[in-house]
């Protein structure tokens, strides 16, 4: 990758990372008119957090083990599940308000605690988990390696914390 090409691709990079935490926010505050509440797909996108996790880590194992293109296609498919995710999350919060957390005492601490840096680190997330993805489907292995040190705990952590606050939250549907 020339430097040209680097340089469009950062700006694309940052340019989502604000987008795209932005865009959710807003869409927070819109409903879709006369659709029906969608509640069918929190238990979905949560198991594609799950899932996520699954492969992120399947991901790790196959690098250490030398698998380059087995690691390549498990990177790809965690892109296209956070993608989805963020698409059902969108859609469901655009058709269904807000579900307030129920439970008392310590584990209401617990649950706001998980959701906070869960919520903070998947904004976070963001440009990490685009630079390490660029440097990486551009061949530009070493400084993928050392910031997909930094990206993998971060992602691994949003997608397992994201499966929590479900967990947690879901008796109060």
């Amino acid at each position: 990758m020339n430097n040209l090409e680097g340089k469009k691709y950062n700006r694309l990079i940052w340019i989502l990372s604000i987008v795209i935490p932005v865009a959710v926010a807003a869409l927070f505050g819109i409903r879709i008119p006369g659709v029906e509440r969608m509640g069918f797909l929190p238990p979905i996108y949560a198991t594609i957090n799950g899932i996520t996790a699954l492969v992120l880590i399947l991901a790790v194992v196959q690098i250490k083990k030398g698998n380059r293109k087995y690691h390549e296609r498990l990177m790809k498919m965690a892109m296209i599940l956070s993608i989805l995710f963020l698409l059902l999350y969108i859609t469901y919060h655009m058709t269904s308000d807000s579900t307030k957390y129920g439970g008392e005492g310590i584990i209401k601490y617990m649950y706001y605690f998980v959701l906070i840096t869960h919520i903070v680190l998947s904004i976070v997330v963001i440009p990490f988990v685009l630079i390490t993805f660029v440097r990486g489907i551009s061949g530009r292995f070493v400084q993928h390696k050392k910031i997909a040190k930094i990206t993998f705990p971060l992602w691994l952590y949003v997608a397992i914390s994201g499966v929590i606050v479900y967990l947690m939250i879901s008796p109060y549907y």
